[in-house]
């Protein structure tokens, strides 16, 4: 008995036809043009039946094997072989626009699409009126069901785009790996228990040797620093597979940029926490500025379908695991891989299943995971990370790393296998180095921007408001032009009356007890960005331990600190309402107490007087109205004492007056410098800093409506 459903094998594809001599107007193509424009015209009603859509996928089948057949006629002439590929141009154009019109119709040009038995019935006829015999066999399995998630899953219009740019030509895949044989000493052995168990063992540190740097220079006009070139070096002079479990600071996101550049592995997918995606995209511009990334925000509706570098993050890789799946990536990054360390989770489940679809279809595809831990909770969290790289699968190692075991010529029976067996796992790649390990090679202090995209009813609050705000001073502005009596002309954008404007608003605004205004605004920033700031202050929290969380309002600090508890991590709070008991007993709980991992302050209260040396990672979660706040907060860390460099995390909402802040606050920091070396220059005051950031908003504002 025939099966409910059938698809096309290729077998059958290839399988030879054999063909009458053909008539004027005789032939395939006729057949298929016919049939194409009874699709066409079935689209353009809007009446695409089940009949119409079996037609489309058997016209785009026969297209792609008429295509190949006639590329590999030899007896053919190169005029008739152009003609021929010519008319089917023509009809793969006209299945294109209606595909584009009807998108439904993509999914049935997949490579594992289903062909029913009324499909497999209408492309023997169609063979049959063409002359054509069709081949005797063309049943496959049935496909499997789908996939309890499938409903939730989206392709991106600027998806669809791309797979409408060449959707008749198969993905080639046979240059993908085969596995070899297993060799059979270490046959019948149980090894993935013994592998993780040599991981218990102290021995020499977890890091395979890397090859020395031939130059500190990136393409993108940038150095590196020695420990991320010897790693870029590795990649390559041709290794593929990398646990990345340096410290946070080190720079991670760069070191795997740019070691998909030396391996060319694009298009590169990075599966990162949502918290981190936007700076992905900024970190791609600066390292690798030639290649173009793109976002998947939501359903990817925004999202650039050409682009060569995809990051997307763990909360909505279901609802695009699909056509992910199908792009043809080279490469593939999972930031903060620990995240995957539960295997029945459904973010490992789709991460690993991206990775299985990777290796097999592309040979040596560039695999890296990043964390800063890779053990949690225990030894088993390795083994996601280990399958994900390709190193074991469910049952035991896979062909490389078991090729290596043989060659030790140990069994888990011998005393010596366990150090050789973690000396094997560490060569497939795994990096790791802390900050005292590079400490000479890295800034004593260094600011780090996290950029953050605001998302939802209050990404979109703000930004409206802050539309509101620019357009109320682009308003004065052009009545202040408009009833000037001076008579003065200025040509484009008068700047002197532009920080006028400014002004008059910045003294309203002090005035001012209700309304939007840029203290407003700011404020519900940084409400907005708190979520986003303690889940990153948790995370390094987790991977180099004690943290300095500051934040300039109490809801920001309450937020932190709600999700903290939420997650059970242990944190001091220091605040200007607390008595100086209360305020000590806290601080020496976070100096004193390994327990307590991060100290929540207030940026106004404790940015000044406190000695929180036994941490060397601060969070900025709000920025500061002057540099000297900014540097007051990072000093309560970097000090004397401190013998680890220090990293100041500064949490930034994308595509906001945030921005403008950052920048004002980084332009006035060497001036800073310069008065405090005797310069007679004036270091700029919060009221500075409020009246500079009002005006780059209106000169913003006036620059686009030129």
């Amino acid at each position: 008995m025939a099966p409910r459903g059938q698809r096309q094998s290729s077998a059958a594809r290839s399988a030879p036809r054999r063909r009458r001599p053909a008539r004027d107007g005789d032939g395939l193509i006729p057949v298929l043009a016919r049939a194409v424009r009874e699709v066409e015209s079935a689209v353009e009603r809007s009446d695409v039946r089940p009949s119409v859509r079996t037609k489309f996928q058997v016209v785009a089948l026969l297209v792609r094997e008429e295509r190949a057949r006639v590329n590999a006629d030899q007896n053919a002439t190169d005029t008739y072989r152009a003609e021929q590929l010519r008319r089917l141009d023509g009809v793969a154009t006209i299945l294109a626009k209606a595909a584009a019109r009807e998108t439904s119709l993509l999914g049935l040009l997949a490579e594992d699409a289903v062909v029913s038995e009324a499909g497999a019935r209408l492309k023997r006829d169609m063979l049959k009126s063409a002359g054509v015999e069709a081949p005797q066999e063309e049943v496959a399995p049935v496909e499997p069901a789908t996939p309890p998630d499938a409903a939730r899953r989206v392709v991106p219009q600027a998806v669809v785009q791309r797979q409408l740019a060449n959707p008749f030509l198969a993905p080639d895949f046979s240059a993908a790996p085969s596995r070899p044989p297993r060799p059979r000493r270490l046959a019948g052995w149980e090894l993935i228990g013994p592998l993780l168990k040599s991981f218990e063992y102290a021995g020499a540190a977890a890091s395979m040797t890397l090859p020395e740097a031939t130059s500190l220079n990136a393409a993108s006009g940038l150095e590196l620093m020695p420990h991320q070139a010897r790693l870029i070096a590795a990649a390559a002079a041709g290794h593929r597979t990398f646990l990345l479990a340096d410290e946070p600071g080190l720079g991670k996101t760069a070191q795997a940029l740019l070691a998909a550049r030396a391996a060319n592995a694009y298009p590169l997918l990075a599966v990162v926490p949502n918290v981190v995606k936007t700076n992905w995209a900024r970190e791609a511009g600066l390292w690798t500025p030639q290649k173009t990334a793109t976002v998947i925000h939501g359903d990817g509706d925004t999202i650039d379908g050409f682009a060569d570098i995809v990051v997307v993050n763990y909360e909505v890789l279901d609802r695009h695991v699909g056509w992910l799946g199908d792009l043809g990536f080279r490469g593939m990054v999972v930031d903060e891989a620990h995240f995957i360390k539960n295997k029945k989770s459904q973010r490992s489940r789709n991460v690993l299943q991206l990775s299985e679809r990777i290796r097999t279809r592309t040979p040596r595809p560039l695999l890296m995971a990043l964390t800063g831990t890779p053990l949690i909770n225990s030894i088993e969290d390795f083994t996601a990370i280990w399958q994900y790289l390709g190193w074991i699968d469910e049952k035991g190692p896979r062909a490389e790393l078991m090729e290596s075991l043989e060659e030790t010529e140990l069994t888990p029976a011998d005393p010596g296998f366990y150090a050789a067996a973690r000396g094997s796992v560490i060569d497939l790649g795994i990096v790791r180095r802390r900050k005292v390990d590079v400490a000479a090679d890295i800034p004593a202090r260094r600011i780090a921007d996290l950029p953050v995209e605001l998302d939802g009813a209050l990404g979109r609050s703000i930004r409206d408001a802050e539309r509101e705000l620019a357009n109320r001073l682009v308003q004065r502005y052009q009545t202040a032009l408009e009833t000037r009596t001076s008579g003065t002309t200025v040509e484009g954008i008068d700047h002197e009356l532009v920080r006028r404007v400014a002004g008059w608003e910045r003294t309203e605004m002090a005035n001012a007890k209700t309304g939007e205004n840029v203290f407003t605004l700011v404020r519900r920033i940084g409400t907005a960005k708190a979520g986003l700031a303690a889940d990153y202050a948790a995370q390094l929290a987790q991977n180099v331990g004690k943290v300095v969380f500051f934040a300039r309002h109490i809801e920001v600090m309450d937020a932190a600190e709600e999700l903290f508890a939420e997650r059970g991590i242990r944190f001091s709070s220091i605040r200007g309402d607390q008595t100086a008991r209360n305020r000590q007993k806290n601080i020496d709980a976070f100096v004193n107490d390994p327990e307590v991992s991060i100290a929540v302050c207030s940026l106004l209260a404790a940015g000044v007087g406190l000695n929180l040396q036994v941490a060397s990672n601060v969070v900025l979660a709000e920025l500061s109205w002057t540099n000297a706040e900014q540097t007051q907060a990072i000093d309560r860390v970097h000090r004397i004492g401190q013998d680890m460099p220090v990293t100041a995390w500064r949490i930034i909402a994308a595509q906001t007056i945030d921005t403008r802040i950052a920048d004002l606050i980084d332009s006035k920091s060497s001036l800073a410098a310069r008065a405090l070396d005797g310069s007679d220059e004036e270091v700029s005051s919060s009221a500075d800093f409020q009246l500079e950031a009002l005006a780059a908003l209106l000169t913003d504002a006036l620059e686009n409506a030129l």
